[in-house]
Formats: structure tokens, sequence, C-alpha cells
């Protein structure tokens, strides 16, 4: 018999932790090969962890809600002599995959705590989940979050920092208490007037808790109001054309290609032209650097089963035609109402598209998606009469109409960059060839 040792997997390049949610197995419970062992949740998304070994559980080392470190031992698997054992399909290097096989008497030691190490100014800092929930409960905001010391992987703020952190705040509280009076008295009557509407709810209610993605959308949402200055400029586009185009080529594009046609992938193509044209709305900032993007990755905004959004990136969208396009939108649309998506499925967009129209939404203010410096979001189409400048003079007829409008971050993108490009994607759009082939 050997024992066989589960590492929490690399779900991606920038993903150095995890959180566990749930643990499917427990010890003494039997496991075949590929059989799903636990799942876990990233910033990212949620994946499941195989069994890389068929045996039995002999161990598992964390508990739910634990945030565990990529490359660390979660659990042990005995096997019997000759048993099947794989690589985890999750675990990209050939090194991190080869499971790690010892004898029953000699486990590994779980890993030191490490120093704790301050956050350095002008980089972005990532929180697992367990430490946003941590800091929505306690109530440490995000400023007071980025100036905790982090002892984990690359300084990240872990569980104990954050517990650390909020134990010494309450003590720091209690002496300063103490003080002379004219300090006492403020803190007390904002304890009064704050603790009872925190937990008054007044009237017929029900009180929902939110869930790990949701509380994750929040917290993004806010970073990133609180990070770029938004201003929000808006157009309208004359999509007959576009309208009339995939009415008439959906059903033989569906044949020949197997893929339904949406207007996603003509919204992609039009943002991807323009983008070559204005391409400072490709970039990012880090300080007072501005990171200018050659690659251009187009997230799309897409509904999970939970009703939650979440972007999954169409990467070097410059370089798929129609059909690429195409199959990369259906792709990871169906991933994410599956609640299929990789980790890599969402990493490096440099702009994102939301299309509200979807939902109904004539138009809308998106939030950008940080680090990225511009979000575009395309209404509804709807029919409507309008004015139509022809040779022979103005007429009035019946257009497919839609609103656009783009959010862009006023530190990088000024009203005339993003008013202009603004202007050329619906120009783009306004002037789709009806004759085109794909």
């Amino acid at each position: 018999m050997a024992i066989v040792e589960l590492v929490m997997p690399k779900m991606g390049e920038s993903i150095m932790e995890a959180t566990i949610l749930r643990w499917h197995k427990k010890p003494g419970d039997k496991v075949k090969l590929d059989e799903t062992v636990l799942e876990i949740a990233t910033d990212k998304v949620d994946s499941e962890v195989p069994s890389i070994a068929e045996g039995e559980i002999t161990e598992v080392l964390f508990n739910e809600n634990d945030v565990v470190p990529v490359g660390t031992v979660i659990a042990r698997v005995q096997t019997a002599a000759g048993a099947a054992v794989a690589a985890s399909p999750a675990t990209p290097s050939p090194a991190a995959a080869a499971p790690k096989v010892v004898t029953d008497s000699h486990f590994q030691t779980a890993p030191a705590r490490a120093e704790a190490v301050a956050p350095v100014s002008g980089e972005a800092r990532f929180y697992s989940p367990l430490v946003l929930t941590i800091a929505q409960q306690e109530g440490v905001n995000f400023a007071e979050l980025e100036k905790i010391p982090g002892s984990g992987t690359e300084g990240r703020v872990t569980k104990n920092d954050i517990l650390d952190y909020i134990a010494n705040r309450s003590n720091s509280t209690s002496t300063h208490i103490q003080e002379p009076e004219v300090v006492r008295e403020a803190p007390r009557q904002q304890e009064v007037a704050t603790v009872p509407a925190s937990n008054s709810y007044g009237g017929n209610v029900e009180i929902i808790e939110m869930d790990r993605m949701r509380k994750l959308i929040a917290e993004h949402m806010v970073r990133s109001v609180h990070t770029s200055p938004h201003v929000t400029s808006f157009a309208e586009a004359d999509v007959t054309n576009m309208v009339r185009w995939r009415e008439q080529v959906k059903k033989d594009f569906e044949k020949r290609e197997g893929e339904k046609i949406t207007f996603m992938p003509l919204f992609v193509e039009a943002v991807v032209k323009c983008i070559k044209k204005f391409p400072l709305v490709n970039c990012s900032l880090d300080g007072d650097k501005i990171i200018l993007k050659k690659d251009i990755n187009i997230g799309m905004a897409a509904a999970l089963p939970s009703g939650n959004l979440i972007v999954p990136v169409i990467r070097n969208a410059d370089t798929l035609n129609l059909v690429g396009l195409t199959k990369q939108v259906n792709q990871l649309a169906n991933a994410a109402r599956q609640n299929r998506l990789k980790p890599e499925d969402t990493q490096n967009g440099t702009f994102t598209i939301t299309n509200v129209g979807t939902f109904g939404s004539l138009t809308g203010t998106p939030i950008i998606n940080q680090p990225q410096v511009a979000i575009l979001a395309v209404g509804a189409i709807k029919k409507r009469p309008v004015v139509v400048e022809t040779p022979q003079g103005d007429s009035i007829a019946i257009r497919h109409m839609m609103y656009l409008s783009m959010s862009y971050d006023h530190r990088i993108v000024d009203g005339s960059l993003g008013s202009t490009f603004l202007s050329a994607v619906a120009h783009e759009m306004e002037n789709f060839d009806p004759g085109k082939e794909y």
C-alpha cells in the first residue's frame, strides 16, 4: 500500500490560493480515480477537485472555508497495490501534476506561517472570499484592508492576519475610550446612533444572506468606483443593416457552422476595429504608468445560473474572423450557464462589453471591470421612426435603433477620447456591410 497526497491545484497564473467550499469525501470514504473530492473557490470561479488516485481517504487536512495556498497537501488517499494513479487535470505544470507518494510513516508537515509582509504601494492586492467576508462582518473597510500586512504568498492577507488586526483594533478602541472625557463622549454618542440602525429593519422584511459570488461582486464594484473616476458617454446607432443581415444568414450560418449567430460577435468585431484606431482605451494604470495592452482580449458579461454575472474573456479577438468569434462567444456563454468556466477563461481581459439589452434595458451606466479603463454597454434594439437623410432629401422611416453607453476611467481616458471612440463604434455598426460574407 502507498499514500498519495492530494494537493491544492494551481488554477491559473495569478491564482495563489483557494478557499475550500465543501468536502464531498471524509476520512474512511472510498474514492475512485477522477471522482470529485471537494469543491474550491478562487477570486475568479468555483471548481471541483478530482482524486488523482483510487483508494480510501485517510486524512482531510483542512476544514471548509479554510484558505489554502496552491501546492499545499489537503488530503491523503491510501491506495492498494497496483491501484490507478493519475495527474490532476487541474494542475498545469508537469512538476506540480505528479502525485506525491510516501509511505504510511513519512507524512510531510504543514509549512510554517510566513513572516508578515507590508503591502506594496501601487500594486493591486487580491483577497480571498473568506478574508472579504470577515472584513464585511467586522466593519473593516477597503482602505483599512489595504493597510493590513499579509503573511500569505506574495504578501496576501490571510485569515489569521485579518483576525489579528481586528483583535488589535478592538484593544486600541478600548484603550482610546478610557482617555479624557472630551475624547470619550464622541465615540459613545456615535455608537448610540449607529448600532440600532444596523440591526433594525422596519416593517415586514425577509433577511437574505448574500452568497459568496454576490459578496465578491459587491466588493469588486465598490473597489472599482473607489479606484476610477467614472465618466459615461452615450450614443445612438442605427443597426438596421446588422439586424437584416443576421436575419438573412442565421439559418444558413447554423447549418454550415453548427453555431447560432447572435449579435454579440458582431458587436465584438466592431469594437475590435475601433480599438485598433484608438488603442489607449485598451490599457490599464499602475500608479502613474500607462500599461498599453498589445493584445485585444474582449470580456463579455454573462449570466450564471444563480443570476450573478461573470465576465469570460475572448482572447486575441483581433485575430478571429466572424465564425471564430461566434464559436468563442457561444462556448464561453454555455460554459458560464453550466458553471464550467475555468479560471483562465476570466483572466487578462483588456476591454469589456455588457449587453444590458438582453434584459430589456435601453441603456445603462456600467461600472469598469478593473484594472481595465473602459466598458461598453449595448442596449435593447428597438424599432423607431427616425429621420433618414437621402440624396433626394430627408424622410421618416422605421429603423432598428440601439443606444450605446461607455463608462471610462477619467484618469486616462478624457471626454474627447471617450466620446470619439464611442462614436466610432456607433459608426462602425451603422455602416455594417449588408452583403458581408462569413
